[in-house]
């Protein structure tokens, strides 16, 4: 059946305008002004925008840690996604362990975690976690990338158990490059961060702050110029993922002057909350790593978003219940799981991860778009239309354009909400923004062409969305 959409403001990443859209079946056939269909189920946006659905590139789910478990996973997080506007995420699959002496390529990982998303409510793709590398894991890079997933994350720390040395990032940056990948990176000095540790514990340093403290902003910092540099030597780009220090824009910055293939990703908790929300009775709500960091860098980071320094804003999604102890009600059904109480008395031991994926884009709509930090169309590029060129899939995704899924998110600039807990669909008891006064919201959401937001009415359900397999993404 045919959809048309009339009378609305479409705002892509370069433009706005008034349009009707038509949708057949789950594509965008036309967009145009005064559109007619003999049979169309019409929609009339007046006084609405329409919205290219939300593409989030950086999210957990189902996530084990700290033995517990991130309290939404691919139906709960990708409702929560949907509520909040967002059609499409990217999750993270493990590598999987080498025998000494063989490698059995990465398909076991890819396998474990489409079986974990056979309940997927929203279109999805992962990234692959590069955890060891050698001739064997690059031999099968090729194979991973006819999987469709054409991303590869190293980590400059979690020494011992994810870090990769900077000689073996290096010889993945160039095999990557060979293939068509892109390597992401999370940032952080894993020697300095091992040292701390143990002697803040020696210490009697245990409340939450202590998980900031121990991992040092210059660390990240050094790391992301360090990063770069590998970038610009080995002739291949490097996303450097959730940039929360103002120092890694700068560096992200003096990298990108002088011609290294470098792009950043921040996440909207780094612009508004520091490590004084940290040292609150309630300060393990903030942990994830990298951690909170202080207003002089919350300043900074929106400084690069509107200097077009940072190309994306994803969500880090990774939640836990504050108090595991205590159920919720989910679907009309109570839920409990462990979380970050088992680390009441000792702030290692706290799950590191937030809730965000649906906050991201009616968080920021007010905050940036409606405070006139950033304008409605680097709103959409932001979270929506870059990320979908970075990770190759674009066209199909993150714009409103003939031929293109029909994505489309129906949003009232007007719609007051109070935001916070009861307000969200995300699986945990508590939200980081409780209590924001919030001014546009989605009303409406499609994924290709189906709506699955009606307001607060869920039409969704497990198994609509379908994994994407992408191709090679654009350097920006």
């Amino acid at each position: 059946m045919a959809l048309l959409i009339k009378n609305g403001t479409l705002i892509s990443a370069s433009d706005t305008f008034k349009a009707d859209i038509l949708v057949e079946g789950e594509k965008i056939r036309q967009i145009g002004e005064n559109l007619t269909h003999p049979s169309a189920a019409v929609i009339d946006a007046t006084g609405k925008l329409l919205l290219p659905g939300g593409v989030d590139p950086h999210c957990h789910f189902d996530l084990p840690m700290f033995g517990t478990v991130s309290s939404d996973d691919h139906y709960t997080g990708h409702k929560a996604a949907a509520f909040g506007g967002t059609t499409t995420v990217m999750d993270f699959a493990p590598q999987p362990p080498a025998a000494p002496g063989k490698w059995d390529g990465f398909q076991a990982g890819v396998d474990e975690w489409l079986a974990k998303a056979q309940k997927a409510a929203v279109d999805y793709s992962f990234h692959m976690n590069l955890t060891h590398f050698d001739d064997d894991v690059a031999a099968s890079l090729p194979a991973l990338r006819e999987t469709g997933i054409t991303t590869l994350k190293v980590f400059t720390a979690y020494n011992g158990r994810l870090r990769l040395d900077d000689g073996g990032i290096f010889r993945a940056l160039r095999a990557a490059k060979g293939n068509g990948m892109l390597v992401m990176s999370h940032c952080e000095n894993g020697d300095v961060i091992e040292t701390l540790i143990p002697e803040a514990l020696a210490a009697g340093h245990t409340t939450p702050e202590w998980h900031a403290l121990t991992r040092p902003a210059w660390g990240a910092v050094e790391a992301t110029l360090r990063m770069c540099a590998m970038a610009q030597q080995a002739d291949a780009p490097v996303y450097i993922v959730h940039m929360n220090v103002g120092g890694e824009a700068d560096m992200l910055q003096y990298a990108r002057e002088r011609g290294a293939p470098v792009m950043g990703e921040t996440c909207p908790p780094y612009l508004f909350f520091s490590i004084e929300d940290m040292r609150r009775p309630d300060g393990a709500k903030w942990i994830c790593s990298p951690p909170m960091r202080t207003a002089v860098d919350n300043v900074r980071l929106w400084q690069a978003l509107q200097a077009g320094t940072l190309q994306t804003i994803g969500t880090d999604h990774c939640p836990f219940f504050f108090d595991g102890t205590q159920p919720i009600i989910y679907e009309g059904r109570p839920i409990a799981i462990p979380g970050k109480e088992l680390g009441k008395d000792d702030f290692t031991k706290i799950p590191n991860g937030l809730p965000g994926v649906q906050d991201r884009l009616p968080v920021l709509w007010t905050t940036a778009v409606r405070s006139g930090k950033l304008s409605a169309n680097q709103f959409v590029a932001l979270t929506s239309t870059n990320p979908a060129k970075i990770f190759g899939l674009y066209p199909r995704k993150g714009a409103l354009i003939p031929g293109a899924d029909a994505d489309i998110v129906l949003w009232d600039p007007e719609k007051k909400v109070k935001y916070g807990v009861a307000h969200s669909h995300q699986r945990t008891d508590y939200n980081l923004y409780e209590g924001w006064e919030l001014v546009g919201y989605p009303e409406k959401v499609f994924l290709r062409g189906k709506l699955i937001v009606d307001g607060e009415n869920w039409l969704g359900k497990a198994g609509d969305g379908q994994f994407l397999k992408r191709g090679e993404g654009e350097v920006m």
